[in-house]
């Protein structure tokens, strides 16, 4: 099996121009795979820690001084990375190596023991079928911490195109969605600069409301039936807005203030109204009971968890506890190494929780979530919508059509 012969890391550059790691793996003196770790905007408490003390160059100096402890490694075994992880870093939260090498470091040793074999990355990682692709939900209107003053509190209103036979159409479905939506946003505001946030969302200057109206006045306009072909997701990010103190979600950008139960009512408004396929973070990180409500009220909706899971297999089993979640955000960094992520992954599947994989915001060219989304079962990926590094997954998506392994779209 391949073994790791040589590791290197470097600081580049993400999408949004701040500094992050990126790490090359050599297998067998020849095989080099390459990962670099993406960052969020929106990020929850309980996430692994970017880098010591936010600072990349510590991470850097924290890896070189640890690289040989990965050299003679089997490559494709995710378990032998984060043992020697571990025994480096005994944090919760990777708070000495950093959990943008865990990422780097773990992903780059299984992209090259892939090569090394000549297979998939999504076969290395699963290797027995079912194969299915996942739905990609397109980031089409944004707001929150991805855009700027002016426009929505909530973060993410996303094309998820439930009618799509394949993952070509599904694209094509979710790029035209957005596409159109420009053009409803010109029809009402003529000064609209066209600008868009961190994944390529429109980012209009417009309230929570008009947002919405605004997407799925563009689905109609494309030939769409809400709900049959194409579907709407939110993603709230409410711990964004939560106002502890208070008690209280303060909607500050569009002056409106809410105390849960209006909360749960208002997220239950926009599932009925919209037909949502998906809600994420309807509430705040710790507030489980409340997502319980709406995970049994909207029982044809994805309740999804993403800060309240950080993609951490106890907050889990956690939220099975309460009843909470019916879907579940997989995003490696937050979890620090992929052997992390697929526990995650694992006990997701045992609790009958759908897995969605997702990207960061802060986001490089690598592909790798792509096969990951695969090999985990995923039934959507988060991918944002345009954008060079977003573009790179759902291109990857196109390219594995090629495998005759992966059995159409993951209704299931």
């Amino acid at each position: 099996m391949p073994s790791i012969t040589a590791v290197r890391g470097r600081i580049v550059f993400n999408s949004r121009g701040s500094k992050t790691i990126e790490i090359d793996v050599v297998t067998d003196n020849k095989f080099i795979g390459r990962a670099c770790a993406p960052s969020g905007a929106s990020v929850g408490r309980l996430e692994a820690q970017s880098f010591p003390e936010n600072k990349p160059e510590k991470a850097l100096a924290a890896f070189n001084t640890n690289a040989k402890k990965f050299i003679g490694l089997q490559a494709e075994n995710p378990q032998a990375v984060f043992d020697t992880l571990r025994s480096i870093d005994k944090t919760d939260n990777y708070s000495t190596i950093g959990g943008s090498v865990a990422y780097a470091l773990s992903i780059a040793a299984v992209d090259s023991a892939a090569r090394a074999l000549n297979v998939p990355l999504f076969k290395l990682l699963k290797p027995a079928k079912p194969y299915k692709f996942p739905f990609p939900l397109g980031n089409i209107l944004g707001g929150g911490a991805h855009a700027g003053p002016g426009t929505p509190d909530i973060q993410e209103i996303l094309a998820c195109p439930v009618g799509a036979k394949g993952i070509v159409e599904a694209l094509e479905m979710n790029f035209k969605v957005h596409a159109e939506t420009r053009k409803v946003i010109e029809s009402i505001d003529r000064r609209f600069t066209y600008g868009r946030g961190d994944e390529g969302a429109w980012a209009p200057n417009v309230n929570n409301d008009q947002a919405l109206e605004i997407v799925e006045k563009a689905v109609r306009n494309c030939g769409y039936t809400l709900g049959k072909d194409m579907a709407i997701g939110i993603d709230f990010a409410s711990s964004s807005f939560w106002d502890e103190k208070n008690n209280v979600y303060n909607y500050a950008r569009q002056g409106i203030k809410r105390d849960t139960g209006e909360q749960i009512e208002f997220a239950s408004r926009l599932v009925r109204d919209y037909k949502l396929v998906y809600a994420e973070d309807p509430v705040h990180e710790g507030d489980f009971e409340s997502m319980a409500v709406l995970t049994k009220k909207n029982q044809k909706t994805l309740v999804t968890g993403d800060d309240m899971l950080v993609t951490n297999a106890g907050k889990v089993r956690e939220a099975v506890r309460y009843g909470a979640c019916s879907g579940a955000i997989l995003k490696v960094n937050q979890a620090g190494s992929l052997y992390d992520a697929i526990k995650f992954a694992e006990e997701c599947s045992k609790n009958n929780i759908r897995i969605i994989t997702s990207h960061r915001s802060g986001e490089s060219v690598d592909s790798h979530i792509s096969h990951i989304a695969i090999a985990t079962g995923s039934r959507m990926i988060k991918t944002g919508v345009l954008g060079g590094e977003r573009v790179a997954k759902l291109n990857e998506l196109v390219r594995l059509t090629e495998y005759d392994l992966i059995e159409g779209m993951n209704n299931t």
